[in-house]
């Protein structure tokens, strides 16, 4: 099994409730980051600092930059980095709030972001928290929601938010290898019943996932396009 290390950012921008579209908003900011190895003895955690050494409200350019910097490192040293929405979001977020906009698409095309594969294999969303289920996995930390970290960490519960933005990279973790030695992704759906998945290949890099044929959508009012998740590292010459 490849040595997965899942990532997860949580952004600090304070926006309205009930938004739709976060991306809308941008720029959002990054408050803190983690990820998370099988291998490595804790979890990796970034943001920023003040001048006193405490949590500040947002990373700087170049802290973000850094944060490029140790993934890419990492990403030399054998790791594969796992995302749920990476390539829609996390790593569209890092690529403007640090300017590496090159490493980051670099980074996005060689990860396997799970959702992009399903979207890519099935074309339409499914949740992380009902992937979850459906893989009979814990599930996302309760009485969080990444929509409430800004709020959160405005306040100075750093401690609340890291937990939960680490405890989101361990569920994806732990959801990609309890998918790949099912050799299936099992969700539940809006109606509460199962579905399957295979992944008779395992889980693919953005790279491969976007060379699947295209599914069938004719029965979507509003499919969502692997183009549009592609377009921000296409425009970066990484895909």
């Amino acid at each position: 099994m490849r040595r997965f290390l899942a990532f997860d950012i949580e952004t600090a921008k304070l926006l309205p409730e009930n938004v739709d579209d976060l991306l809308a908003h941008r720029p959002l900011g990054i408050a803190c980051a983690a990820a998370i190895a099988n291998d490595l003895p804790q979890p990796l955690v970034w943001h920023g600092r003040d001048e006193s050494g405490r949590p500040s409200g947002r990373m700087t350019n170049q802290e973000a930059a850094q944060l490029v910097a140790d993934l890419t490192g990492l990403s030399s040293q054998g790791y594969t980095l796992l995302t749920w929405n990476g390539l829609g979001f996390d790593l569209d977020i890092l690529a403007e709030e640090s300017g590496e906009r090159k490493a980051c698409a670099a980074l996005a095309a060689g990860h396997v972001d799970m959702l992009f594969q399903v979207v890519c294999s099935l074309g339409h969303r499914i949740s992380l928290q009902k992937a979850a289920e459906g893989m009979r996995l814990s599930g996302k930390k309760a009485g969080v929601s990444g929509a409430a970290a800004p709020a959160m960490w405005a306040a100075g519960r750093h401690e609340e938010v890291l937990e939960y933005c680490k405890q989101d990279a361990r569920l994806t973790l732990q959801l990609a290898e309890a998918c790949e030695r099912a050799h299936q992704l099992a969700w539940v759906t809006q109606r509460g019943s199962l579905k399957q998945m295979p992944l008779r290949s395992g889980w693919l890099t953005v790279r491969e996932a976007g060379a699947l044929p295209l599914p069938d959508t004719s029965w979507m009012s509003d499919p969502p396009s692997r183009d549009r998740y592609l377009r921000w590292i296409r425009q970066a010459g990484a895909a």
